[in-house]
């Protein structure tokens, strides 16, 4: 009788010792990491502006689509993904921690869209191993849901028309129109992504719902309009020599250069300059949007999703009014006509120049994060620190949209017309995802 007493003894002792397990605890912080983690790898990649866009969608649909089931002020965006089917359902035996599976999600999905699939593996499994230390249970039927919604989502980017693009010829050169596009210096590249058009819509009815119109008929008569917005660009440059090399016109030209892949040659040896994207760009402005306004991480990864599905099919409708145009680069034109020595304060991008990128993303971009945060929304913009260029301030978002399309003009790479053109087709655009996602204001 005594022995049986000892054994129940010990078993209460060491039942008492055990160990207590917490719930994994997750931030807006830890997804604002995984974002940076994913466009750093991007950076290092060297992913061009509407590839980079892509894999930002799909990794915040993910996370966010897991989110959906697991609070119900959140209203899935389902509905106006093309050919999407409903995630799976989450399995009600068990306890899932949905920020958890959400972080995992977006992880997992950048994983199988960038090339350095190692970086991400170690940093995934990094924290893999934090949080099985923390609660093994917890982490796995997570993990498994996270998982689950990530191959689902894969599932249906396979199916974008992405896959098909890259098997389908490089853009001709080989004309002799005078306004069509032709490579530029210093490396002459050929047409970036000339059948991105093709790609399926997240939000957009088609690749053409928003046309921004037509540039000046291409003119060389010095009467023409066409004209005279080319010989604005030449003499541009040239006011910027005279003002030096600090001036507030310089600086926003390539404070908003966003060029993945600058080539830089000195004597013999050419080298490469990485930077992030536009719409790395414009996500970094959602991250110090989000902690301004301490978003939790429900609400974060909500202003990054609609903010990437808007940049998405800003970059998609914006290419497929550039390769309809095939218009000619103010280089390439100043260089034959006005004067062979003239260069552009930017490198040109290499593909055609109506409209501008930069204008179409950062209308839509503001535009949403305008919905989202509120008209007079001031911030303080570091973006571009790690890339060498100081902080700027803003009083809103479109007071950076604004300035990051006419920065283009200041960067001697597009005409007027394309920046604001491209800027007007933007707010449209921007206008017309936040009535369709139904975007509400984060009155927090």
């Amino acid at each position: 009788m005594k022995k049986m007493l000892g054994v129940f003894l010990v078993v209460i002792f060491l039942g008492s010792c055990k160990k207590e397990v917490s719930p994994i605890e997750i931030t807006a912080g830890d997804y604002h990491n995984a974002m940076d983690r994913l466009t750093n790898i991007m950076v290092h990649d060297i992913f061009s502006p509407p590839v980079a866009s892509r894999i930002y969608a799909y990794s915040n649909i993910a996370a966010y689509e897991v989110l959906v089931k697991g609070n119900n002020d959140l209203r899935s965006f389902s509905h106006t993904y093309k050919d999407f089917e409903p995630i799976p359902e989450p399995d009600s035996t068990v306890t899932i921690n949905y920020q958890l599976a959400a972080l995992i999600a977006h992880i997992e999905m950048g994983k199988q869209l960038i090339f350095s699939e190692n970086e991400i593996l170690t940093y995934r499994d990094s924290l893999y191993s934090s949080w099985e230390k923390l609660n093994k249970e917890e982490f796995e039927v997570s993990k498994s849901y996270g998982i689950q919604v990530a191959t689902h989502v894969a599932n249906w980017k396979n199916k974008d028309n992405y896959n098909e693009t890259r098997t389908l010829p490089k853009f001709s050169i080989y004309s002799d129109e005078a306004h069509r596009w032709q490579p530029t210096p210093p490396l002459y590249m050929d047409g970036i992504e000339p059948h991105w058009a093709k790609i399926r819509t997240f939000s957009l009815d088609s690749a053409s719902q928003f046309q921004p119109g037509s540039p000046p008929e291409f003119s060389l008569d010095k009467s023409s309009k066409f004209r005279q917005e080319l010989m604005e660009v030449y003499s541009i440059r040239h006011s910027l020599d005279s003002l030096g090399d600090d001036s507030e016109e310089l600086e926003m030209a390539r404070f908003w250069d966003c060029n993945p892949y600058v080539s830089t040659q000195r004597g013999h040896l050419m080298f490469a300059t990485k930077k992030i994207t536009p719409g790395g760009h414009w996500l970094g402005i959602t991250k110090i949007a989000s902690k301004k306004k301490n978003l939790d991480f429900d609400n974060t990864v909500y202003a990054y999703t609609a903010t990437s599905l808007a940049i998405a099919d800003a970059f998609i409708s914006c290419w497929d009014e550039k390769y309809k145009r095939e218009l000619i680069r103010p280089e390439t034109l100043i260089n034959s006509f006005v004067d062979e020595n003239w260069t552009p304060v930017l490198q040109t991008p290499p593909f055609p120049e109506y409209p501008s990128g930069h204008s179409v993303v950062s209308g839509a971009a503001a535009t949403v994060l305008t919905q989202l945060f509120g008209e007079d929304f001031s911030y303080e913009d570091d973006t571009e620190v790690p890339y060498g260029l100081p902080v700027r301030s803003f009083t809103s978002f479109h007071q950076a949209a604004n300035e990051a399309a006419l920065s283009r003009l200041y960067g001697g790479i597009h005409y007027r017309s394309a920046i604001e053109d491209g800027l007007t087709q933007g707010l449209s655009l921007g206008a017309f995802v936040v009535k369709d996602l139904n975007l509400q204001p984060l009155n927090l």
